[in-house]
């Protein structure tokens, strides 16, 4: 088949704005990497782009010793595991059901849902809820009022709806009880859809500052987000007792931004087949 010139030239324009749309959001990770492995007098110069100069790792090496930091990842790893297993089972029980025409108070559900998309809880009645629920201070106070997204819920629903419902049928008629139905065959069958909104809860909780900014208070509990919020905020990084002369405080910040950043770019390439497939959910009817 015969490409037309025209459509050559649109080709062309997009791939090199989509090149340089690229080389647009990569620039600033490469030199947040930069300067995270480069020294303190190079910092301090501002001599530092997109290369390290006077390679060195001790700023890692200091951040892996601090036992604040330390700390903080085991707990950001916590929340992100619990509440995105928390997260995933909440949306799935109210999916399936919201997606079965028997269930008889599906619209008004469903109407609900969709205002929560609208209008947000304030967060002063949402803070005195938890609170009087026991929360406050704990995990659970940053991972149960954001148990179901709507957005993710709906994304859910959609592709409950396009599954057979020949096969859930055949299921009922040999016994298998709602719940059986929903474990046995429906997940099994929602791998795509389970392992993109997978995907969009855990860098949710794991990028999350506001909900551990007002929840977490106590330093044991604190998020890595939470922690690199405090370094950030100071000056000189007293914190971290650097005693180290060949890197700046600012390369410590540049380093502990780094160390919060790879375990999404880690899981992200394995999630990629998935989050592909899941990306299209119900936009193609048979």
């Amino acid at each position: 088949m015969k490409v037309s010139l025209g459509r050559k030239i649109y080709v062309i324009i997009s791939t090199m704005f989509l090149i340089l749309l690229c080389c647009v959001m990569i620039a600033p990770l490469l030199k947040v990497i930069a300067e995270s492995f480069s020294t303190r007098q190079f910092i301090e110069t501002n001599s530092v782009l997109f290369w390290p100069k006077g390679f060195n790792i001790e700023a890692y090496k200091k951040v892996f010793s601090d036992q604040n930091i330390l700390r903080a990842l085991r707990n950001s790893i916590f929340v992100t595991v619990f509440g995105t297993v928390i997260n995933l089972t909440f949306t799935a029980l109210l999916a399936y059901p919201l997606s079965r025409n028997e269930f008889l108070f599906k619209k008004s559900v469903l109407l609900m849902i969709t205002i929560t998309m609208i209008f947000t809880a304030p967060l002063i009645p949402t803070y005195l809820v938890v609170k009087n629920l026991g929360m406050d201070n704990s995990f659970l106070g940053v991972i149960i009022p954001t148990a179901i997204s709507g957005f993710n819920f709906f994304v859910m629903r959609s592709f409950f709806v396009g599954l057979p419902s020949e096969l859930i049928d055949a299921a009922r008629i040999d016994g298998c009880s709602e719940m059986q139905i929903l474990v046995r065959i429906v997940l099994p069958l929602s791998k795509a859809a389970l392992a993109t909104l997978g995907l969009f809860y855990g860098v949710g909780h794991w990028n999350a500052l506001q909900w551990p900014l007002i929840f977490l208070r106590s330093p044991k509990i604190q998020t890595l987000q939470l922690r690199l919020y405090s370094i950030l905020q100071e000056e000189n990084t007293s914190s971290l007792d650097m005693g180290f002369i060949n890197f700046s405080p600012e390369t410590i910040k540049m380093t502990t931004i780094v160390v919060a950043t790879i375990p999404i770019l880690i899981i992200y390439p394995f999630l990629q087949k998935y989050f592909v497939q899941g990306a299209t959910l119900g936009s193609v009817k048979e």
